[in-house]
């Protein structure tokens, strides 16, 4: 590239020049145009301003586009609505109070007065930062005990803790995982699953939801071509609050020598006879999973997330995990004490297990007998209604808001396929028969009405 761009140019070609300009510049080789053979240069002053102005970024125009739809079709925005109270059965939003499916305190533990009191008293002792890396001098007696029990609950040889969900997703598979391996996972898988493939420069392939013999065709194919092959499904689908047949995919992964990650954040505290997950669900053996993911910001109260598994992965994640441990601050002395108080409790407590399955069992079959597309939910505490339709969506959410005190978020794309838009409701064990009926017939009455599509 050795001539200008002229001022005579479109706007659409001096984009099309940017993007050629920012190829050559990754790559290092020359840009032919679509005029010839020509080699031209752009200059700065021809870069368009979407490329440099955060306000001109297309990412921003769409969530400006996101709030003028809100305010000019007269509905409620509850995305990022601040409540002013514990988010349990029920939760308040600008002085209102809402029966609340917005919310993962599946067993109702978050804001009980025995985990205020553990964390109080671990602020007392160790103020509120871990202050450092674990492996430097941020590591506190409580992080082990945590950690400890958290293997003992779910069956593992040993675990660690780490500041995020997510990030623990992401950090996992990226540091186990490189250029010479293939990560097979299920199509639905959390976003943070997807993340930590593609940082890891593994091939990446996911298969069709729950079908394993798409599963075992892609393992018979590829296996021997890589080095280490990952599988990486979920406990319960955040989405679709379906389980996997966890012991089918291991006995695959035994048979073609593969590793399996189960990422357990909405399963543990919610499924099995004493919420221990997919291994107690599925009466499989604890330690049949290789790496077992789980949060700490649901069932536990807390935040942060955790891997458990062998010593010798433990031991490989605490020292080289990049992301995880080695160069991030150990979790805060109050969300560690959080989480022990909570783990705890749902030991010396199962009757809440019970409790939310049962609410779970009720809420679904109300829902299906009222004609609602509940979609694959079964045996857990997340349950969508799919709509299809995103103006439909977002009315219902209005609607129940304004006039039903029920407060449930539409799940719209790129969250979900376009035609797969729905409302998501979790369940907690605190919630009542009666909130659990009258929320089903609220909206089994609004689509009834095919409420008013006023969205053009």
């Amino acid at each position: 590239m050795s001539t200008l761009v002229t001022s005579s140019m479109s706007e659409n070609k001096k984009r099309s020049f940017a993007k050629a300009l920012v190829t050559e510049l990754r790559s290092g080789e020359k840009h032919q145009t679509s005029t010839g053979s020509m080699q031209r240069a752009i200059s700065l002053e021809s870069l368009p301003p979407e490329v440099y102005d955060i306000s001109k970024f297309p990412e921003q125009q769409t969530i400006s586009e996101m709030g003028t739809y809100f305010e000019k079709h007269n509905l409620i925005n509850n995305y990022f609505c601040c409540h002013t109270d514990v988010s349990r059965d029920t939760v308040t939003v600008e002085g209102r109070v809402y029966i609340n499916f917005s919310g993962y305190n599946y067993l109702g533990i978050g804001g009980d007065v025995r985990v205020a009191d553990a964390v109080k008293a671990a602020i007392d002792k160790y103020g509120t930062s871990a202050s450092a890396s674990r492996i430097a001098a941020g590591n506190i007696d409580m992080h082990e005990i945590l950690e400890r029990e958290l293997a003992e609950f779910v069956g593992a040889q040993a675990c660690v803790v780490s500041v995020g969900g997510y990030q623990t997703n992401v950090s996992t598979i990226a540091h186990l995982c490189g250029r010479n391996d293939l990560i097979l996972h299920d199509e639905l898988v959390h976003n943070s699953i997807i993340a930590g493939c593609v940082l890891s420069g593994a091939r990446r392939i996911p298969f069709p939801h729950n079908d394993y013999t798409a599963l075992e065709t892609l393992l018979k194919e590829n296996r021997l071509s890589y080095r280490r092959v990952l599988i990486v499904t979920e406990g319960v689908y955040s989405m679709d609050g379906d389980i996997p047949d966890i012991a089918r995919v291991i006995r695959l992964k035994k048979a073609y020598k593969a590793l399996l990650m189960v990422d357990e954040a909405h399963s543990l505290g919610v499924i099995g006879a004493t919420g221990a997950g997919v291994t107690e669900y599925c009466q499989i053996a604890p330690g049949s999973i290789d790496i077992l993911m789980g949060t700490l910001s649901k069932t536990f109260s807390s935040c942060g997330g955790f891997i458990a598994g062998r010593k010798e992965l433990i031991d490989v994640l605490k020292y080289q995990a990049p992301g995880l441990v080695l160069y991030s601050a150990g979790l805060s002395p109050p969300n560690t004490a959080a989480a022990l108080a909570a783990l705890r409790i749902l030991r010396q407590e199962p009757q809440r297990v019970e409790k939310l399955r049962d609410n779970g069992r009720f809420f679904l079959n109300a829902a299906r007998q009222a004609g609602l597309d509940t979609g694959m939910s079964h045996d857990s505490a997340v349950v969508p209604v799919i709509l299809r339709d995103s103006d439909l969506a977002l009315q219902l959410v209005h609607h129940l808001m304004s006039e039903d005190g029920i407060c449930v978020h539409a799940m719209l794309y790129p969250s979900v396929p376009r035609d797969m838009v729905r409302l998501r409701f979790f369940l907690s064990s605190t919630h009542t028969k009666e909130q659990l009926a009258y929320t089903v017939e609220r909206v089994a009455v609004h689509l009834r009405k095919g409420v008013q599509k006023r969205c053009a």
